[in-house]
């Protein structure tokens, strides 16, 4: 997905911040700075460790964007995870992979030499006229929250 290109709307079901099922469009969140993070797995260690830092920066975000962490995970799952780790943010589950690969965010990766499908941990900062304004793949988690706010606060 190329910066400055228009994302299509699109509809997902996920939890939202008090853990209720529900199902959001991306047009829900227009007039709003979306940050669409997408992520391998919940309740592993760099994952824990993306979404606990999301949450932990929760404040610095408020009024400047709307969180989405995105993986394969089931609701049930995504629950879990939220209740576990106390996160603040919506979680969408996408078993299909129809966002994931949307986005470019499913592709083959490699461990030990042999290679699979999966999620390439990846993060979309979209505009609040849904617009791609700036994009990272294989994203290292350390300082990586700093680096999307900063892009943020270039967006105004």
């Amino acid at each position: 997905m190329e910066l400055g290109a228009k994302i299509e709307n699109f509809s997902f079901v996920g939890i939202n911040q008090s853990g209720e099922e529900s199902t959001f469009s991306l047009s829900d969140f227009v007039g709003q700075n979306i940050v669409l993070y997408f992520y391998p797995k919940d309740a592993t260690p760099g994952c824990t460790q993306e979404a606990c830092d999301f949450r932990d920066n929760f404040n610095r975000f408020v009024n400047k964007a709307v969180v989405i962490g995105v993986s394969p995970d089931s609701i049930a799952s995504h629950k879990k995870f939220q209740e576990k780790q106390g996160l603040n943010f919506i979680l969408a589950s996408d078993p299909s992979h129809q966002i994931l690969e949307k986005f470019g965010a499913w592709g083959e990766k490699s461990m030990y030499g042999k290679k699979y499908m999966g999620v390439v941990r990846s993060t979309f900062l979209i505009g609040k006229d849904l617009v791609l304004r700036q994009s990272w793949t294989n994203v290292k988690v350390k300082g990586h929250v700093d680096e999307v706010l900063a892009a943020l606060e270039k967006l105004g």
